[in-house]
């Protein structure tokens, strides 16, 4: 068996070229442009790249796109402070503040003074609040884009025995929410797995769907993918000059049935969902 594809990237441009058309007809309605703000504190290249795809896809969208840089050495204080200017911005949006930040700065005070209508990335407790509860504001853009690629590539998500690899707040936790979910492409048994788990390649081979987000370079192997199984892989792992997953791609494809590359398959739609979740809030704070 050789996996089929799942092409993020493709799925990523048709959905920007979605939101384009929305996007204009969103300034013709209302004369606003929806306009985030990105704020990356320090040097860190991935961080860089990572915020600058962002603002290429912002512009392309016909979103406004703002960058705020600021030095390795921003106290919590100062970052503390433009957040709330943002907060008190009537023109913004969307507030994304890069992470990880430097270890002198609280990243959870950061992200709890956010205002929740602001919060693109959904991380706010409030947000993560509505989403527990089945009626969200925003959904996290990762497990949102995961979850339009699950759908994309005609999985059959209701019933199934969904294995998340991983329980960070960005990914496995709000993931394993969305699968669970009594809703429409949601309603899966999710079993959560992470560093501490027993028996772990026994429980990842039980998944029709496996969600690797682990963080670490080709963890999951041949056999520990049920065949047949769709591997979904969020891993983004620097190996000398390659850029690998979380899954070993060559031999899981080989027991597969559909899977994500890396790169090219979340990352693109992790961007394409913070779009679309920058619209929304500028529809929320027009009142539309």
């Amino acid at each position: 068996m050789t996996a089929r594809i799942i092409d993020g990237k493709a799925l990523a441009a048709r959905i920007r070229g979605e939101l384009t058309e929305q996007v204009a007809t969103f300034q013709q309605q209302t004369g606003i442009t929806p306009h985030l703000a990105a704020v990356l504190v320090g040097d860190d290249s991935a961080s860089a790249i990572y915020v600058r795809n962002k603002q290429r896809a912002c512009e392309k969208t016909g979103i406004k796109s703002t960058l705020h840089k600021l030095s390795a050495e921003t106290s919590q204080d100062e970052l503390l402070k433009l957040v709330e200017q943002f907060n008190d911005d009537g023109s913004l949006h969307g507030i994304l503040v890069q992470l990880p930040l430097p270890a002198q700065i609280d990243e959870k005070a950061v992200l709890d003074a956010v205002s929740p209508l602001k919060d693109v990335d959904a991380f706010h407790p409030a947000n993560v609040g509505l989403i527990v509860q089945g009626r969200p504001r925003f959904l996290p853009c990762t497990s949102y884009g995961i979850q339009q690629l699950l759908i994309e590539s005609g999985t059959k998500i209701e019933g199934a025995h969904a294995v998340v690899l991983g329980r960070s707040e960005i990914v496995g936790k709000p993931m394993a929410l969305l699968l669970m979910q009594k809703a429409e492409s949601a309603n899966a048994t999710v079993t959560v797995c992470h560093s501490r788990t027993r028996n772990l390649p026994e429980l990842t081979r039980s998944g029709d769907i496996l969600i690797a987000a682990i963080g670490s370079p080709r963890f999951i192997t041949a056999d520990m993918v049920k065949p047949g199984a769709v591997v979904i892989d969020v891993g983004t792992n620097r190996v000398g000059d390659q850029l690998v997953g979380d899954v070993d791609f060559e031999t899981v494809s080989q027991v597969a049935s559909a899977i994500t590359p890396v790169p090219g398959g979340v990352g693109p739609m992790t961007i394409a969902m913070l779009l679309k979740n920058t619209l929304t809030a500028a529809k929320l704070a027009a009142g539309l």
